[in-house]
């Protein structure tokens, strides 16, 4: 399987967010692909207001199935969430569990005006009615697969698609 190309998913995403969020949109990325993606994003959107930031592992309702990851970070909101518009920022949608997360985290700092859902691959496979306001791109893929998101030294986005066994 051709690996998908991650700055180009990043330009359609950019693209399609491009006049439909304004300057005093905040963006919050999802630890942590959600997170590199919503810098890229502020930086090409060219938004003024600090990128808030996002850890679910423990507001995720399968918590005690999966464990706690060895790398959680705090959540921060550099804004007043009260009566804002924010775009929620993950890098790979898939049941929708993550963001029913985020979503949790995010009403724990105020009520926003609007909350929509950017994400740089859809991959389907939803469990929950969740669906993406802007997409950089879908894919289809078995539940096997696994698609990770990394980030070189110099900020190039990278998306690898494995099987869950390791094969490539």
């Amino acid at each position: 399987m051709p690996q998908p190309d991650a700055e180009a998913l990043l330009a359609t995403l950019a693209g399609a967010m491009h006049g439909r969020v304004g300057p005093d949109t905040a963006l919050v990325g999802i630890h942590s692909g959600g997170v590199w993606v919503a810098e890229r994003l502020q930086e090409r959107l060219a938004l003024t207001t600090p990128i808030g930031t996002i850890d679910v592992a423990f507001y995720r309702d399968d918590f005690e199935s999966r464990g706690l990851k060895a790398d959680v970070r705090p959540s921060a909101m550099p804004f007043e969430v009260e009566g804002r518009d924010i775009v929620l920022v993950d890098d790979v949608l898939y049941t929708g569990r993550t963001i029913r997360a985020a979503l949790n985290v995010l009403f724990d700092y105020g009520r926003p005006a609007r909350v929509r859902l950017a994400t740089l691959v859809d991959r389907g496979g939803r469990e929950l009615p969740i669906a993406a306001d802007f997409v950089g791109g879908s894919l289809a893929v078995s539940a096997d697969d696994v698609a990770v998101l990394e980030r070189t030294a110099a900020g190039r986005l990278s998306l690898t698609i494995t099987r869950s066994d390791g094969a490539a």
